[in-house]
Order: structure tokens, then C-alpha cells, then sequence
């Protein structure tokens, strides 16, 4: 594996066409200002890598992201507004970040194992495909400190559906790998020995498939999820046939790769 760009925050290594961008700040991997940003500025510099057809986000040891850095925001406690410039900073930066994972051009895969709570939570959601460990646990706490956790919600819940939403909402509990596979907040769950090479194995043979196809049937499927069938398709069709007149593709089949 060869080493990339690195810094205190977020580590990034490539390999076979993925790259695995891996938090740092241990052992709770909090969501601070700081990390916000070196996590999105990793985003986009592996939107703009030609090599890179895959993105997997880690974080080594027993939590994967602790959510927002509630240390942080109490230092900004002391300003005359008790922290309220600073929150606006901050939520507008995680709100950028979260928006560019989710919509990211290409796959995206979280490897969980240990807890993701809050905005932790958020963001494995906001990833396309999630692999857990036993052991990793999955939490919206806010209802626990007086609050709600209202912009996980938005990501969270563009993965389950309403009564498991509301239930990470309101209980504040911790909710097991089991119980986030049965609610489709996970893919699978995987030993914690194998579960990073399992999760590659993944990715690696996902970025041997033909990008453009992928990246455009993403864009696709964003924008035509939450409109009528009709209009649904009237906007996915012209997407699909410019599947079959992709290069790549049209490449592809005369070595008879993608014949019937």
C-alpha cells in the first residue's frame, strides 16, 4: 500500500484504486472544526484523482467517530454569543461535508468497528455501503444532553426507515451491528479481523468497473429518488442509454466483455 497525503486528522493511503481515508484525533475520532475540513478537503482531492475509483472511510480501535467535539464547543462557551458564530461555522461546514459524501461521484464504503454516534453516525450513513463488526454499536444520543440530534437525522435517515429512525431518535440508546442490519443501516456484519480486508476486497473489485457508468447512474439516482414514477423515469432513461454509448463500455464490448 502506498502512502499519500497525510496529516494529523486524516491519514490516506491508495491501493488498487481505492483509497482508504482513515481518522485520526484518537481514540474517539471526534467531528471537530479541523477535521471537518481536512475530511472534506480529502473528498474532493479523491473526486479529482483519476486513479482513484473507490473511497473508504475507517477509524481504528473501539469508536469510529464520537460525533461533534463537544470539548470544542465548550470552549467557545465563554464568547459573549455562548458559542453561537462558532456552531454556525460548524454546522454549516459538517452540513458541506456531509452533502459532498453523500453525493460523492463515486462509491463510497464505511468499515465500522466500534461505535458511530451522532454526527459519526451521519456520516458512515451518508457513505454508500457499510461494513460492521460485531462489536460496533450505532447511536443518535441527543435526546441523553438536553438536545436532538436533528442533522444526523438527515443523513440517518436517508438509510432506514421512520420507526428505526425515530427509535435511535428518541431512546438515545445504543443499538447493536445486529439491529443495524436488520434495520438497513449496514450492509453486513463481519469479524473484526477480517472486516478491514473483507471491506477492500470489496472496494477493489467494485474499481475495476467502469467509472463513468457509475458515477452518472449515481447523479441519477439522486436526483430521481424522491420524484413522481413518471418523471422518474423520464429523467433515468436518457442516463441508461448513455450507459450503452459510454466509451468505455462500447470499448469493452467489442472484446466481447459485456455481449449477451
Amino acid at each position: 500500500m502506498n502512502q499519500m497525503q497525510s496529516c494529523p486528522l486524516v491519514d490516506a493511503t491508495d491501493a488498487d484504486g481505492v483509497r482508504t481515508l482513515t481518522l485520526g484525533a484518537a481514540p474517539a475520532h471526534p467531528l471537530s472544526l479541523a477535521m471537518i475540513q481536512s475530511i472534506h478537503a480529502h473528498l474532493h482531492d479523491a473526486a479529482g484523482d483519476p486513479d482513484v475509483n473507490v473511497v473508504i472511510l475507517s477509524a481504528p480501535g473501539h469508536i469510529f467517530c464520537a460525533g461533534h467535539d463537544l470539548k470544542e464547543i465548550n470552549r467557545h462557551r465563554a464568547a459573549d454569543d455562548h458559542g453561537e458564530a462558532f456552531l454556525h461555522e460548524l454546522f454549516d461546514a459538517c452540513a458541506q461535508m456531509m452533502q459532498t459524501l453523500a453525493t460523492f461521484a463515486k462509491p463510497t464504503i464505511a468499515v465500522v468497528d466500534g461505535i458511530a454516534t451522532a454526527a459519526g453516525l451521519q456520516m458512515m450513513a451518508s457513505c454508500d455501503l457499510a461494513f460492521a463488526s460485531p462489536r460496533a454499536q450505532f447511536c443518535l444520543p441527543g435526546v441523553n444532553n438536553g438536545g436532538f440530534c436533528t442533522t444526523p437525522a438527515v443523513g440517518v435517515s436517508r438509510s432506514i426507515g421512520h420507526k428505526h429512525l425515530m427509535e435511535l431518535l428518541l431512546s438515545g440508546e445504543n443499538k447493536s451491528a445486529d439491529w443495524a442490519l436488520n434495520a438497513g443501516l449496514i450492509n453486513e456484519v463481519i469479524a473484526s479481523d477480517t472486516l478491514y480486508e473483507h471491506a477492500h476486497g470489496f472496494a477493489t473489485k467494485l474499481a475495476t468497473r467502469n467509472a463513468g457508468p457509475i458515477s452518472a447512474g449515481k447523479a441519477a439516482l439522486h436526483a430521481h429518488r424522491d420524484l413522481p414514477l413518471d418523471q422518474a423515469y423520464a429523467l433515468a432513461t436518457p442516463v441508461m442509454v448513455s450507459h450503452f454509448m459510454d466509451k468505455g463500455r462500447l470499448a469493452a464490448e467489442k472484446t466481447s466483455k459485456f455481449k449477451g
